[in-house]
């Protein structure tokens, strides 16, 4: 964790089978979930909501791949069943079982930065550090 309290690039990571595969700028997180409400004849308003599933997509810019990554050839596009690690402060946010939805990439030669990732958790945990 850095000095200053506030999240930087080590900060926020993916992983893969364990190695840290690549250190991410930013990040923009969407949770939703499919509620319903359950009506009642004759009443005017719902007696009660039922929770649905849970979607988190999350929206990554600047990643970099790490040495070691590069030196096993990693190919963002290939990835499948990684993990988003986000450390704060406080508390670490884990969201697992990503698969990409969306890859964009610009770069210079022999750079190997994807601008913007896209990608769809199954599972989001968050602990106290």
């Amino acid at each position: 964790m850095n000095v200053a309290g506030f999240p930087t690039s080590s900060d926020i990571y993916l992983e893969a089978n364990g190695k840290k595969i690549a250190v991410v700028q930013s990040y923009s997180a969407k949770s939703t979930k499919t509620s319903r409400s359950v009506e009642a004849f004759g009443e005017d308003q719902p007696v009660t909501t039922i929770p649905g599933q849970r979607s988190h997509i999350i929206e990554l810019t600047r990643l970099y791949a790490t040495d070691e990554a590069i030196q096993d050839g990693i190919n963002f596009h290939d990835l499948e069943d990684f993990s988003l690690v986000i450390c704060k402060p406080d508390r670490k946010i884990i969201y697992s079982g990503c698969q990409w939805s969306a890859i964009a990439e610009t770069g210079s030669l022999g750079a190997m930065v994807v601008e913007k990732i896209t990608i769809v958790a199954a599972k989001r945990i968050e602990t106290e550090v």
